[in-house]
């Protein structure tokens, strides 16, 4: 609060990931947790942590860990300062970044989605042997998906829906809104939207001060 009357824009990225995510964790590098007292499990003191860091956790844009590699977070986190030092060349306002983010139900639900869309009902290209390999970025499976009326009824609604409360979550002063988008695996039909989305709304956006970012949480690359 201080800074910001002092004219210094503060920003704050929150990481976070799943209790089972973070045991492991504590396992593999043996080290206890700073709550630990000797008369609680692992388990109770990254409860606790929760409970100590909640108001902490409302300043700023949470970041699900849980599945993503030491590169790939530094990679994201580099995407996410962008904006700040575009702001300090003056090159834009201030902006929400609005990032879409695919998964696999089978790996649990992002914890940093305000958002969370089920793609499961559509056609699955994964039953094809020829596309079983292949990813939502592939043009094999997007000639596929574009094919199911269902699925471009569903991009339709959601863009829709995105587009009618966008406007709502600027007025409130958001820095980030993350939506995601859920398939089984993550490597198809979630990919295939997120990057429909995110090719529609940067167009969409042209002309405003909104950033469009891209995460695929289950893709290596």
């Amino acid at each position: 609060g201080e800074l910001e009357k002092s004219g210094i824009k503060v920003e704050v990225l929150f990481l976070e990931s799943n209790i089972e995510t973070l045991v492991k964790r504590f396992s593999e590098t043996r080290r206890k947790h700073p709550l630990s007292d000797g008369t609680i499990t692992l388990a109770e003191s990254i409860a606790h942590e929760r409970d100590l860091l909640t108001d902490l956790a409302e300043l700023g844009h949470h970041i699900d860990t849980s599945n993503l590699s030491a590169n790939a977070l530094r990679n994201f986190i580099k995407e996410f300062i962008t904006p700040q030092s575009e702001r300090q060349s003056h090159q834009r306002t201030n902006g929400l970044v609005l990032l879409f983010t695919s998964f696999g139900f089978k790996h649990g639900i992002p914890l940093d989605a305000d958002f969370v869309f089920d793609v499961r009902c559509l056609a699955n290209p994964h039953y094809d042997p020829l596309l079983r390999q292949l990813t939502g970025q592939d043009i094999e499976v997007k000639q596929f998906l574009n094919a199911e009326p269902n699925v471009l009824k569903m991009l339709a609604d959601i863009s829709r829906f995105i587009e009618n409360w966008l406007p709502s979550f600027d007025h409130d002063n958001r820095s980030y809104l993350t939506i995601a988008i859920g398939c089984t695996g993550g490597q198809h039909r979630s990919v295939y939207f997120v990057e429909e989305l995110a090719s529609h709304f940067r167009q969409y956006l042209k002309a405003q001060k909104h950033k469009v970012l891209v995460r695929h949480r289950e893709l290596k690359s």
